[in-house]
């Protein structure tokens, strides 16, 4: 029996990327040239998107799916127990995919979850929101969870109110432009960060470091603004998601810059990345240098010292963003901020 052809199938075929399949298929912005190949393709492999269109139109298949950038991050794992949580309570399976922090592959996933008909999706985004505007006008219910797309940080602006919104990235309400019509399920990164930043300073702290990943967008603003006007550039770095890519940066930071008396690190990823790189270097924590991270995760109370951390609600924010996703219908629900804790244990110490 021949096998039907998938969205996969026609980007190979056309040689372009699954997102720009999906964009093409649903009347999105594409060039003449490339909108025709598509076509063309589409129609050679005897490719029906029409049919995808009315199942996410006239029916609900039952189930969600759920894209998270890496799961064995204990905070991503936390996220998921919390979908699972209220999906079981609903009756409804996941469908779940580990994206990798990487767009391209975000975009294959949207695109399996497309042709599986799962109309509702709970996701932490890799990329701008481009990715996501294709499934959105196919149909697709989303729901962004711990962090928002590059370009929905700024558009995102019919869902929560203004001084929210504040919280949310630091960004001037001058800065509205056209909203990308998606709630979210965040953290107050803004709260967490300004008090970890004013606990370090009111232990004599100067010289604060930030070390930032992906989707820390919103972590960097709010310590930018936290330690104020003029921002030193080379005590905020960032790694591209990786645990090498972590540590290098951690490493590096400690040794570019000795002078500094203590660091954020924005992830449980790159706290890690900080302790074993303050190891290596005979840094001693928090003598020589004091360590905050953001995440709260099991480990970093068996460190020594146990380790001073931004706690945010992984399990409630999952679950929350899963509710919002199951009740999702004619009115859009708005988006959600949690609220972060400072829980101070042996890593931070006045600065000598």
């Amino acid at each position: 029996m021949e096998k039907r052809a998938t969205i996969k199938d026609v980007a190979a075929a056309a040689g372009v990327g699954v997102a720009t399949v999906s964009r093409v298929l649903s009347g999105g912005s594409a060039s003449p040239h490339t909108r025709e190949r598509v076509l063309a393709v589409a129609a050679q492999l005897d490719y029906r998107p029409s049919a995808l269109g009315r199942n996410l139109r006239q029916r609900r298949t039952g189930g969600m799916g759920l894209l998270v950038p890496d799961l064995t991050d204990t905070f991503y794992g936390q996220l998921a127990e919390g979908v699972l949580a209220c999906a079981r309570s609903a009756g409804e399976p996941v469908v779940l995919g580990s994206t990798g922090d990487d767009p391209e592959q975000e975009s294959e996933l949207i695109g399996m979850l497309l042709e599986q008909s799962v109309d509702r999706v709970i996701a932490v985004p890799t990329g701008d929101s481009d990715t996501w505007t294709p499934a959105i006008r196919a149909g697709m219910t989303v729901v962004f969870a711990d962090r928002l797309p590059a370009q929905a940080v700024q558009e995102n602006r019919g869902t929560v109110a203004v001084d929210d919104l504040m919280l949310l990235d630091g960004l001037s309400p001058t800065q509205q432009t056209r909203p990308l019509d998606v709630p979210a399920v965040v953290a107050d990164d803004r709260a967490g960060i300004r008090t970890a930043v004013r606990y370090l300073r009111g232990l004599g702290h100067k010289r604060i470091a930030f070390l930032g990943g992906p989707g820390h967008d919103r972590r960097v603003a709010a310590f930018r603004e936290a330690v104020g006007s003029p921002v030193d550039e080379e005590l905020v770095v960032s790694g591209t998601g990786s645990r090498d890519s972590a540590y290098a940066a951690a490493s590096g930071l400690f040794q570019s810059r000795p002078d500094l008396s203590a660091v954020v690190a924005g992830g449980n990823v790159l706290g890690e990345a900080a302790v074993l790189a303050a190891r290596e270097l005979d840094l001693r924590v928090p003598r020589d240098v004091s360590l905050v991270m953001y995440d709260d995760v099991p480990w970093a109370e068996l460190c020594s010292p146990p380790l001073t951390v931004i706690a945010q609600p992984g399990r409630d924010m999952g679950y929350r963003a899963a509710e919002l996703v199951l009740r999702a219908g004619s009115r859009k629900p708005r988006s959600v901020i949690l609220p972060t804790e400072l829980i101070i244990r042996g890593s931070c110490g006045p600065h000598r």
